[in-house]
């Protein structure tokens, strides 16, 4: 057989020596990393919920049977093959294992190439079993993170697909976009989609507090460091370890503090105001930024050895000029969750509305849009009252009217929840028509 195609591992346990070297070179001769052992808990050791291999075990050892071993893997994960063999024939005891949940029973007599086969079958069992959980995972994750960062934009699906694949990579990074596009949200799905999930997320808001108590916020103080401080404090950084710190408008930290910045992303420690004692940390840092770091780093606003430092990668969030077709969904989902907060009914969007919406200007982004829509949802917007218009879409007269057509039509799907009948009706248009232009403006009902 070909040693490519075999990648994991076969767990040979028997208490006696030649039989388990045996047992492995025959292994090896069919491609398989087979791996003996005497003692089965050294050999369970190995096993998880993600581990690539399979088990053959012997069912009459003295420290601990076959059966015993069974069920101490199943605890472990129920889908790992577990193959019991033995000298003795014994059709009772098989069909016992095989109920228990063995993946086969064999005898150690047996044709070498019927064994072989055995564990082929369970070897890719076992792989089919770890393909579809990554693939289930995965689906979640996926169907999850559509919920957390809204949007039908191509630029959008971009961004999710980033999110996805950064958040297993455990590199720190920088999220840069205009203030109110989600730099925390998407900070927050980094964390939340990655191993460190169940360790603490510590935002912190550089710009928010004054210069003088960044410091102790970001690194702690020892009791007596300065006037006030009575007891030892554990600052954010400290208080997040193992997790993911997330320092929001990293450009308005002061320069000293950038220092003492650059030698925790170096070394992965730090001091304590007024301390002498090096803490070690385990931390993800992710940073953000409404300006450019590289430019500020070119005019010295910013150091650019931490921009280096800090910049493994990077996610670019979009303004919202830069996503219209986005506008409807975000502005009717927000409005539903105020409707919901405080118990009201969620008002509909006719078509001037929309068209209101989508040609106004959004300086302040999704959060911008949050609060219009809360304020809509309340019945304290100023939404088609009488306002000025805001201007024209971009583009030409037909691409506006496909960029309207088509914000009309996603809230309207948005508003029935993609039941395609009562969006016709909604929108006085046959069912026929309406597959139509989805199918032209390439809308998905989901």
């Amino acid at each position: 057989m070909n040693n490519a195609t075999f990648l994991g591992q076969v767990l040979v346990i028997d208490d006696e020596k030649s039989v388990r070297q045996s047992f492995c070179q025959t292994l090896s001769l069919d491609g398989y990393n087979g791996l003996d052992f005497e003692h089965p808990m050294d050999a369970l050791a190995l096993c998880n919920d993600q581990w690539m291999g399979v088990i053959v075990c012997d069912l009459r050892m003295p420290k601990m049977d076959g059966l015993a071993v069974l069920e101490a893997v199943k605890a472990i994960d129920p889908d790992i093959p577990v193959i019991l063999f033995s000298a003795h024939a014994d059709i009772a005891v098989a069909i016992k294992a095989i109920r228990s949940g063995a993946y086969e029973f064999l005898e150690k007599t047996d044709d070498p190439q019927q064994q072989m086969d055995t564990i082929k079958r369970a070897w890719q069992n076992r792989q089919l079993v770890l393909e579809n959980r990554a693939l289930r995972l995965s689906l979640t994750e996926k169907h999850e993170i559509e919920h957390r960062l809204l949007g039908h934009s191509e630029v959008m699906e971009n961004i999710r697909q980033s999110v996805l694949q950064l958040a297993q990579l455990d590199l720190d990074l920088i999220i840069n976009g205009a203030t109110g596009t989600g730099k925390e949200v998407v900070a927050r799905c980094l964390h939340d989609f990655s191993s460190r999930v169940k360790r603490p997320f510590v935002a912190l808001n550089c710009g928010a507090l004054a210069e003088s108590m960044i410091e102790s916020e970001l690194f702690g103080h020892e009791a007596g460091a300065f006037t006030g401080a009575q007891k030892r404090r554990i600052g954010k950084l400290e208080y997040a370890n193992g997790g993911t710190i997330f320092l929001d408008e990293v450009e308005s930290m002061p320069p000293h503090l950038q220092v003492r910045l650059l030698r925790v992303v170096q070394e992965r420690c730090l001091e304590r105001v007024g301390g002498n004692e090096l803490v070690q940390l385990d931390v993800r840092i992710i940073a953000a930024s409404k300006v450019d770091l590289r430019q500020a780093a070119d005019v010295g606003d910013f150091r650019e050895d931490l921009y280096y430092r800090l910049n493994v990668t990077n996610i670019d969030l979009p303004s919202i000029a830069e996503r219209k077709a986005d506008i409807g969904l975000l502005f009717m989902h927000f409005a539903e969750i105020s409707a919901q907060k405080y118990n009201l009914p969620c008002p509909t969007l006719d078509g001037e509305q929309l068209r209101h919406l989508n040609t106004r200007d959004w300086p302040g982004n999704v959060r911008e849009i949050n609060n219009e829509a809360e304020r809509w949802a309340l019945g304290l917007s100023l939404i088609n009252s009488g306002a000025k218009s805001a201007p024209l879409l971009d583009g030409c007269l037909d691409e506006q009217i496909d960029q309207f057509e088509k914000s009309v039509i996603e809230a309207a799907l948005s508003q029935n929840h993609g039941h395609l009948e009562h969006t016709a009706a909604a929108l006085n248009i046959p069912r026929k028509k309406l597959y139509l232009r989805m199918k032209k403006h390439q809308i998905d009902k989901a």
